[in-house]
């Protein structure tokens, strides 16, 4: 019995290692091309090889809840992860990618603070000194008061937000849904904000200011089109892996496992855009990695 549970917990802690993984070099992938591609296009490319495959998948694993992709909260769900991915790519091509992955996983620090504002979960001692820890760490990773701030800077914060929103509508209102059709309705919904976002560049006059959220089409070569491909794989394999991964073990211990995207997202940025992160930067790192898991194990 004990070492099936060790079984299961090493099964999952590779899991989510594999799912950062790839999640992380996705991003890389985003920030590298967005100076050639807008955002809309990336999404409506990528969801449409994503969004086929997780239906065939649905199909196949819950054909009778293909149709709970309507339901309100797994709009609502969708909907806030679509807001979050936005805000978070918006930011990528205006700072590093180490900066902006540290922004955003202070998600759980906003989780702690949504459950507690629902009234669902009292805030224990252990988690608001990690929140206040956590908040520590963006001043110091942001430095707002500093001559190179961009306020480019507080869209992960908002895409936290927003993950921090979704992730508790999940456990509260989708926690019974099956993790494909819950990643069925988010790339639905991605494809959708990708085919609203070419509308909306296609009023915009040539020349606009900011082409990668208002861009127009650019013509894509095969190897585009394959890394789009590899793109829209990559997005369902993180989403099986990171709820098989969920449903494995503990969240504490899963949960400070996925802080490992960081690190991957710090090698990625020093291989592939040559980032490299000051002592200060790296103090911010280390606080808020710290409350995230101090947040994490702490509700568990």
């Amino acid at each position: 019995m004990a070492e099936a549970h060790v079984g299961r917990v090493g099964s999952a802690i590779a899991l989510i290692l594999l799912s950062v993984l790839l999640l992380s070099g996705a991003d890389a992938a985003v920030k590298a091309v967005s100076a050639d591609f807008p955002l809309w296009q990336i999404y409506v490319v990528r969801s449409l090889f994503a969004v086929p495959i997780l239906a065939a998948l649905a199909a196949f694993a819950a054909p009778g809840r293909m149709v709970r992709i309507v339901r309100p909260p797994v709009v609502l769900r969708s909907l806030l992860l679509t807001g979050m991915w936005i805000a978070y790519y918006a930011a990528l091509p205006h700072m590093d990618l180490s900066i902006a992955a540290t922004a955003l996983y202070t998600t759980p620090l906003f989780i702690a603070a949504l459950s507690s504002w629902q009234g669902r979960e009292a805030i224990a001692r252990r988690t608001l000194a990690g929140i206040v820890l956590g908040f520590l760490g963006v001043v110091v990773i942001l430095r707002p008061a500093g001559t190179d701030f961009s306020p480019w800077a507080l869209l992960p914060i908002l895409g936290a937000v927003l993950y921090a929103g979704a992730a508790v509508l999940t456990r509260t209102r989708c926690a019974q849904e099956s993790p494909i059709v819950l990643a069925l309705s988010l790339h639905a919904c991605l494809l959708a904000a990708g085919l609203l976002g070419w509308l909306v560049a296609a009023a915009q006059p040539p020349g606009t200011a900011n082409p990668f959220l208002l861009g127009w089409w650019t013509p894509m070569r095969g190897a585009d089109w394959g890394l789009m491909v590899a793109l829209g794989c990559v997005m369902v394999v993180v989403a099986l892996g990171v709820a098989a991964a969920y449903q494995r073990a503990p969240p504490a211990v899963v949960g400070t496992f996925d802080y490992a995207y960081l690190v991957f997202a710090a090698a990625w940025g020093f291989l592939i855009f040559g980032e490299r992160l000051d002592a200060v930067a790296l103090l911010g790192i280390a606080l808020i990695v710290a409350a995230g898991i101090f947040v994490v194990s702490g509700t568990e």
